[in-house]
C-alpha cells in the first residue's frame, strides 16, 4: 500500500494486504484473554495452584490459558476459568 501526502492509513487494511490479519487478530484476543484473566486472579488473590483447584484440573493447563503464546484454548477451558472466578463468559459475532 503506497500512500501519498494526507492520506490516510487504516491498519486492518494493512494486515489484510500482508496476509496476516487473522494471525495478528488471533493473538490480540488471545493475549487480552489471559490478561483479564490474570487481572481477576489478582484481584480476587486466586494464585495459579487455587485457580487449578477450582478449575478441577492441573496448573499446567492454568499455565496455558495465562500463557498469551499459547493458540490451542479451548471454550470449556475458558468456561472452567471463568466460572471459576465467579464471572461469565461472552463470546459475540459481529
Amino acid at each position: 500500500m503506497k500512500l501519498t501526502k494526507n492520506m490516510k492509513s487504516d491498519f486492518d487494511e494493512f494486515l489484510k494486504e500482508e496476509g496476516i490479519y487473522e494471525e495478528v487478530n488471533d493473538t490480540a484476543i488471545k493475549r487480552v484473554i489471559a490478561y483479564q484473566i490474570e487481572q481477576e486472579m489478582k484481584a480476587q488473590k486466586i494464585t495459579k495452584t487455587k485457580m487449578a483447584e477450582l478449575m478441577h484440573t492441573s496448573r499446567a493447563v492454568v499455565n496455558r490459558l495465562l500463557n498469551p503464546d499459547n493458540e490451542s484454548l479451548t471454550l470449556s477451558t475458558l468456561e472452567s476459568a471463568t466460572t471459576a472466578l465467579g464471572k461469565r463468559l461472552s463470546i459475540t459475532i459481529v
